[in-house]
């Protein structure tokens, strides 16, 4: 399906000069990406971002910059409902898996092997329900495995200002 829409994400400040990089994401992985996957996590509404960045504000709110993007992706997988899951042939447990713990223990997250499932498929990224603990079932997630400045998989930070740094000299 293509996406074509709005998405935001709050980023550390630190990482603000980059926010479309996805490297923050390859540093630590993630849970549809193993470490070394540069992956941009975005959420469809701003209450969403915030969730996924205090964790279901089970962590306090740590100093954010958060910023707004433009989409517009072809060959995103929609795993949203039952019926999206199906089609791609994906269990949502294996969406909502303990990513972190198969992560510390070294094994295989069922989610990665999703992502790697869709990646083969040539699809760039999907769409998820967020798995921020409280969620509602209201709040979603694009994951991209692919994008850039251009079609058929564009992602561009909305900045028309330039308040953005443009590159980490901003916090020495």
């Amino acid at each position: 399906m293509r996406f074509e829409g709005r998405c935001f994400r709050g980023h550390d400040p630190v990482w603000s000069f980059s926010p479309v990089s996805g490297e923050g994401a390859a540093i630590t992985g993630g849970r549809f990406n193993r470490k070394g996957e540069p992956t941009l996590y975005l959420a469809l509404d701003i209450m969403t971002a915030v969730s996924e960045c205090t964790q279901g504000f089970s962590h306090r709110l740590q100093p954010l910059t958060m910023c707004e993007y433009d989409v517009d992706c072809t060959e995103v997988a929609d795993l949203r409902d039952e019926d999206g899951r199906k089609q791609h042939g994906v269990e949502l447990a294996d969406l909502a898996c303990g990513w972190m713990t198969c992560l510390r223990d070294r094994r295989e997250a069922p989610s990665w092997l999703v992502a790697d499932k869709l990646r083969k498929e040539d699809f760039c990224g999907i769409l998820v329900p967020s798995f921020a603990p409280g969620a509602p079932a209201s709040h979603h997630n694009l994951v991209l495995w692919r994008w850039g400045p251009d079609l058929p998989h564009k992602v561009a930070v909305y900045d028309p200002s330039g308040r953005l740094p443009k590159d980490q000299t901003s916090w020495t």
